[in-house]
């Protein structure tokens, strides 16, 4: 039976390395045990790509032609975006000496790997590793999740969004934060029972799922309210988004005729105004405050974008 751990999917691995021999040497070792890889040949481009890709996997050269693969590696793990659970290998194309292998420990590298490469031992090491990754991924992914939808928890969502903001201000992107939460009230304005509360926010929470872009982060903000961080989104794209959900909701017949409040902030160009992601939550969840207690008459969408300012 094999050592090698379960894999949803292939490991990325990022090879920062100017020498394309020795690029073609890990490939070639890597490939047939299951690993992706993407290619960097400075350490301006390892940043760039460790920073949009987010691989599982990063392995920077000493000798990079622009930058020394030591600052590289201190600067990924400085770098909050890059998980501390990332490995982060060094490698040399010349003879590896003890102070080269204390001096990669001391900038963060989990490893030191030697110009001999030894395609049986490699691969070995490296498996070992994603099986410490996958663990922490999973303790802090389970960690971050609401557990009764599956989504994001305010903790998880906060993190999150964090993400999705740092990568709209780097490619100057709309940023928008969606807030949503079922009117659980009946025709005659009476509460509905607990029972018929829970069913509405758990269909809820599945149609969220079902409809939302991968790229989105979704999650729970308190009892029975929803948020949307949408990276590419601005207010006509938030009100959109409100319309597809509502449309989505009042087609199931377990929710049919149930009203939602939307209350949404949003910036067209999220490096021009970087608002803190929570302070936007906050913005958002305001407005969606001020949406239910304006929601009146048989309307389904009850849409309001934040105007003002925070106290």
């Amino acid at each position: 039976m094999s050592d090698r751990p379960t894999r949803s999917r292939p490991p990325l691995t990022l090879i920062a390395n100017s020498q394309e021999w020795h690029s073609r040497s890990l490939e070639s070792i890597l490939g047939p045990h299951g690993y992706a890889v993407l290619r960097a040949y400075t350490g301006k481009q390892a940043i760039e790509r460790a920073l949009s890709s987010r691989p599982d996997l990063i392995i920077l050269d000493t000798d990079l032609p622009d930058r020394d693969g030591l600052d590289v590696c201190r600067e990924l793990r400085a770098d909050p975006s890059i998980s501390a659970a990332t490995p982060i290998l060094i490698t040399s194309p010349a003879h590896s000496s003890r102070q080269k292998r204390l001096d990669a420990l001391r900038a963060g590298a989990w490893d030191f790997i030697g110009s001999a490469l030894d395609g049986e031992e490699l691969p070995l090491r490296l498996d070992a590793l994603m099986r410490a990754k996958q663990e922490v991924d999973r303790v802090h992914e389970e960690s971050l999740l609401d557990e009764l939808t599956g989504l994001y928890n305010i903790r998880g969502l906060a993190r999150r969004a964090r993400e999705l903001g740092s990568q709209s201000f780097r490619q100057k992107e709309p940023f928008a934060c969606i807030v949503l939460t079922p009117l659980l009230l009946n025709d005659q304005g009476a509460a509905l029972s607990a029972n018929r509360s829970a069913e509405i926010v758990e269909t809820l929470a599945r149609v969220l799922k079902e409809t939302g872009r991968t790229s989105d982060a979704i999650g729970m903000v308190g009892p029975g309210e929803f948020a949307v961080i949408a990276q590419g989104t601005d207010s006509e794209g938030a009100v959109g988004l409100a319309e597809r959900l509502t449309r989505a909701v009042s087609s199931m017949g377990s929710t049919k005729g149930v009203r939602v409040a939307f209350g949404y902030d949003a910036v067209p160009n999220y490096h021009d105004a970087p608002i803190e992601p929570s302070d936007m939550l906050m913005r958002a969840s305001l407005a969606m405050r001020l949406s239910r207690t304006e929601a009146t008459g048989p309307s389904q969408l009850h849409i309001r974008k934040f105007e003002g300012q925070l106290n």
